[in-house]
């Protein structure tokens, strides 16, 4: 487990670009439209990807927990998460967005969710409708493939970059249920600076916002920490793992033959290896997030 003291020398990150604003007041315009709201977050980071703006947002709207990604995430953390948000009397489910796992479990939370709404309407005399959903969760989580594969097709655009948004569009995926799309978003400022540090590990903040070099070697120092055993089998070290992280990232290197003229370490090539890797799962399935130890707690992105 990852634990948060080493985002302790780490700049809190800064980042609210102008298109989070506006995606804000999107979903705040459109959340009249909605019976229920889907948080989707990253199975790896349920509490650093939960946006704490949220609550204020969809008020008592109600509400299903996503957590995508299953597939990256340590199974028995992802278990405990799942138990954690069911004390709270929040429906949730582990997804996996590119093999379609839990999308039938996930469609009819949602049904059940929309349910009370959708009676209720009728009960004032409004026309049987489907029931309408709303997924928002911060960039990079996993949306547009988790539309994708719920609506059967390409519906949602993807973007190669975090924090692309896009304009609203009314989206049929399954009998009974209708999502508004909307774009992701995230919060101005990460008041805690290891939940910074978790998004920059998982990619959910644009690389180019923070220091890549000491991202680098605050990931490595924590798996050479937490899971040395996998950075062996990653890179292939039949011996005892250098002493120092920088010995490390020069060792893992070599193995990698990431060197520029006369034998020198092109430590850049190595950093990006590290973070890119990670992110696919390389590494097996790690969870960043441990649920709070009091049922009662929420999550709110620390």
């Amino acid at each position: 487990m990852i634990k948060n003291d080493v985002a302790r020398d780490i700049p809190i990150i800064q980042w609210y670009p102008g298109h989070m604003k506006k995606a804000r007041e999107l979903v705040e315009e459109n959340l009249k439209l909605v019976d229920v709201v889907v948080e989707l977050l990253d199975a790896r980071i349920p509490a650093a990807s939960a946006n704490p703006m949220l609550r204020e947002i969809i008020g008592d709207k109600p509400r299903v927990v996503a957590l995508n990604k299953r597939d990256l995430a340590d199974e028995k953390m992802t278990k405990c998460w799942l138990e954690y948000f069911r004390a709270q009397k929040l429906p949730a489910v582990a997804l996996d967005s590119v093999t379609g796992k839990g999308m039938r479990e996930l469609l009819a939370l949602i049904e059940k969710a929309a349910k009370h709404r959708t009676e209720r309407l009728v009960s004032k005399g409004v026309a049987a409708r489907k029931a309408r959903v709303m997924i928002l969760g911060i960039p990079n989580v996993g949306k547009s493939s988790l539309i994708n594969r719920l609506a059967g097709a390409a519906k949602a655009k993807t973007a190669d970059k975090p924090g692309v948004t896009r304009a609203k569009q009314w989206i049929r995926i399954g009998a009974d249920v209708d999502l508004l799309d909307t774009p992701g978003i995230l919060w101005p400022k990460f008041e805690d600076r290891a939940v910074g540090i978790k998004l920059a590990f998982t990619g959910a903040v644009n690389d180019e916002i923070y220091d890549l070099e000491n991202v680098a070697h605050l990931l490595l120092a924590a798996l050479r920490r937490d899971h040395p055993e996998r950075l062996q089998e990653r890179f292939k070290f039949k011996e005892t793992l250098p002493e120092t992280t920088e010995e490390l990232m020069e060792a893992i290197g070599r193995k990698r033959g990431c060197l520029l003229k006369g034998g020198r370490i092109d430590f850049e090539k190595v950093q990006h290896i590290l973070l890119t890797e990670f992110r696919m799962g390389k590494f097996g399935k790690i969870s960043l997030d441990v649920p709070p130890t009091e049922p009662s707690e929420e999550v709110d992105g620390g």
